[in-house]
């Protein structure tokens, strides 16, 4: 893609620039609160004279580094068929091939076993992964994986499907451990993995969660009725299989709701607090969590994805023939992948939680099940427009060049408007994506519900301490603040 700036948009493309650099901001009246703003930075140099002189004992400090972690990446059609070779070549006996029932009968499961059988590898199949999965479905996953002793792991599906192989991969190498030792605190206790998994590829088959590119695998706790998961660089698949063919199969629904995931990826990842302006800074490098806030490297990958879905997600919906859109989607989840699973998503995900969990009884069209459901992406995607306009203030200068990306002129807007212009930005897209659902009204939820949204949500502290404008250090507040939010997010 070539670059070309007008000399009319030099002073924006410059600004954009100095947007993007991520290290120490300078002293200013904003400079002690944590989401005030992401502006223009000192040098690295100051930044290093700062870090070295600050004792690493003081944990209530902000961070002063960022790790970067991604799976390994594999992106070509056709290169399924190499998953056989992977496996031989890690010198691996025994694969469990983790799949749901119906990719169980698509191509990419016969590209698969047509690989490891070539090979030689001996394979057991466990196709009882639970769309959207919960705590009970992950744990029956555990217990098929345990007799078995596999020495690697392969998953072939979307996000469930890879999640649930990641847990079965912890718990088979931690099989003395409680299921809610890892679990993100405070709903579990958040130990951290202290040593390698065994090797796992990812076969994604839909372009939308990243995650064979993260360490992060999420699922219902039906106790609490709310999403939580476990976040850990060493849950991370060793390798990614992204072949276009694979998600060439998905219905145009699960087209739309995994691009939304996307969508809300890059740009939660891209307005996140900044690295360091997290805390408290880890008193062992172990602990620094794989969600760290904005950084100059996973603002790239986030930037890119959200430019990518903004022009081929409608194409990828309106035409399941359409073959450089469908590619062009499936390497933009990568890239958010790569995007947020290093910087951290923030409210629309940490929104998106009690709403799926605490489903009144929708069913989204286009899925094949027979229950209530709301995918995952319509999820974090039916708050977004009142999610950016809250946070906009936050940094302007963020939120206009996101909108800057869904085609909005920005020269002449002020600063003040940014949220508002997002907002609006984002629910002109979602309108003619189509047949999405325009707020939680169309889901089903009334203000009855909104208080129970809101204690479902508070506990997300993983994801809520990333981001701006809300104020996780006092309760009625971000009560209050979370509350307004979910009012807004009615009707769009």
């Amino acid at each position: 893609m070539s670059l070309r700036i007008a000399p009319t948009r030099a002073a924006r493309a410059l600004s954009l620039l100095r947007t993007v650099q991520y290290t120490h901001p300078p002293s200013c009246p904003c400079h002690s609160n944590p989401g005030h703003h992401h502006g223009p930075s000192s040098s690295i140099r100051n930044v290093a004279k700062r870090s070295l002189a600050t004792p690493l004992h003081a944990s209530q400090q902000k961070e002063y580094a960022f790790e970067m972690a991604a799976s390994s990446i594999r992106f070509g059609a056709g290169c399924t068929k190499e998953v056989g070779m992977d496996f031989k070549n890690m010198g691996a006996k025994k694969v469990m091939v983790v799949t749901d029932s119906t990719v169980k009968k698509l191509d990419g499961m016969r590209q698969v076993v047509e690989g490891l059988e070539a090979e030689g590898i001996k394979f057991e199949v466990f196709d009882g992964v639970r769309v959207e999965p919960k705590d009970s479905s992950i744990k029956a996953a555990i217990a098929a994986a345990k007799p078995y002793q596999p020495d690697a792991f392969l998953a072939v599906g979307g996000g469930s499907v890879i999640d649930t192989a990641k847990l079965m991969n912890l718990y088979t190498t931690f099989p003395d451990a409680d299921f809610l030792d890892f679990v993100n605190a405070p709903l579990g206790k958040g130990l951290p993995i202290t040593r390698g998994l065994k090797p796992l590829v990812a076969v994604p088959t839909t372009a939308g969660t990243g995650s064979e590119t993260t360490g992060t695998a999420i699922f219902d706790l039906v106790e609490k009725r709310a999403k939580t998961g476990i976040a850990h660089r060493n849950l991370k698949p060793t390798l990614g299989i992204c072949d276009p063919i694979n998600t060439r199969t998905m219905p145009s629904a699960v087209h739309a709701s995994s691009g939304l995931d996307v969508l809300c990826h890059s740009l939660e990842s891209w307005t996140a607090i900044p690295y360091y302006e997290r805390t408290p800074r880890p008193t062992n490098p172990i602990n620094r969590p794989a969600y760290q806030g904005a950084n100059p490297i996973s603002d790239i990958f986030s930037l890119q994805a959200l430019r990518s879905t903004v022009k081929y997600l409608p194409r990828a919906v309106a035409d399941p023939d359409d073959w450089e859109a469908q590619s062009q989607m499936l390497l933009a989840a990568t890239l958010a992948g790569v995007g947020f699973g290093n910087a951290g998503v923030h409210l629309c995900h940490g929104m998106s939680y009690p709403i799926s969990g605490q489903n009144p009884g929708y069913k989204h069209a286009g899925y094949a099940v027979d229950v209530p459901i709301i995918p995952h992406g319509v999820s974090v995607a039916v708050t977004a427009p009142a999610v950016f306009k809250f946070t906009g203030a936050s940094n302007p200068e963020r939120h206009l060049a996101a909108a800057e990306c869904f085609g909005v002129d920005i020269s002449q807007v002020r600063k003040e408007s940014a949220g508002e212009v997002l907002s609006e930005a984002l629910a002109n897209f979602l309108v003619k994506l189509g047949d999405q659902p325009r707020g939680l009204k169309a889901l089903g939820f009334k203000k009855e519900h909104i208080s129970g949204l809101v204690e479902g949500t508070i506990p997300q502290a993983r994801v809520l301490m990333l981001a701006p404008s809300l104020d996780a250090t006092n309760l009625d507040v971000e009560r209050e603040q979370l509350t307004r939010l979910f009012e807004d997010a009615m009707e769009y």
